[in-house]
Parts: structure tokens; sequence; C-alpha cells
């Protein structure tokens, strides 16, 4: 991740190095109109509404605020710094923590006591990648 790192916090990526930074460490993430972005199938609007309040929660913790596209089986999330005017660390940093918590599942990479979301529809509300 340091290879990555720019001199400052604001310092903007060129296209190039946004879409080789993305492959590298957020391959589920695309590089469009400027914007880093990822869309989050959810199973309805409960699902829709969790990962909203989730990306909610970690965008306001890091004072570094994504555009959302919130629709009833889905959620866009978009980055970048307005600031900048640009794709800067803060992007990618956010875009990481997000990833990681909306896609996490209990015991998909560690051991753990908690079980997760048990498999059946009734219970669904995130489509994993």
């Amino acid at each position: 991740m340091t290879r990555w790192r720019k001199p400052t916090a604001d310092a903007v990526y060129t296209p190039e190095e946004v879409s080789a930074r993305l492959a590298d460490e957020l391959p589920k993430w695309t590089f469009e109109d400027g914007w880093i972005r990822r869309k989050y199938k959810t199973s309805g609007w409960k699902g829709t509404l969790m990962v909203v309040n989730t990306v909610g929660h970690l965008a306001e913790a890091a004072w570094h605020h994504p555009d959302l596209t919130v629709s009833y089986a889905f959620v866009t999330v978009k980055l970048m710094n307005h600031a900048a005017k640009g794709i800067t660390d803060k992007d990618f940093e956010l875009a990481r923590k997000i990833e990681e918590v909306v896609m996490w599942q209990p015991g998909s990479d560690e051991a753990t006591a908690l079980e997760g979301t048990p498999d059946d529809p009734r219970f669904k509300y995130l489509k994993y990648d």
C-alpha cells in the first residue's frame, strides 16, 4: 500500500495511477468520469438502507463524503476529492474501509464464534460477490 502513497493526502493521482491502484487493491471498484465507484447489490430495501447507513457512518467518521445512488436493490458509491478535483489517498482509504466493512462476513477469513446470516432467503440482505 505504501508504494502508492502521495506526498500529501490531497495530491491527485493520474488516471493511469488510479486504474493501476484499483486493479491492485480494489478490483471490484472502477474508475469512470473522474470518480472511483462501486455498486453494491442488495436483496431489497432493508439491505439497501443497511449499506447506506454503513457508508454514511464510515464517511462521517472519516470526514470524507461520497456521492450515493440509492435504489430498491442497490447502492452505488462514488468517491472523488472535491477540494482536490481528483482521486487522492483519501478516496482510496475510504473505499478500502467501505469495502472491508460492507462485504465482511463472519468466518469468511477469520476464526470467529459469529455464525453470520443464515443461508435462507428470508434473512438475506446483501448479495456478496
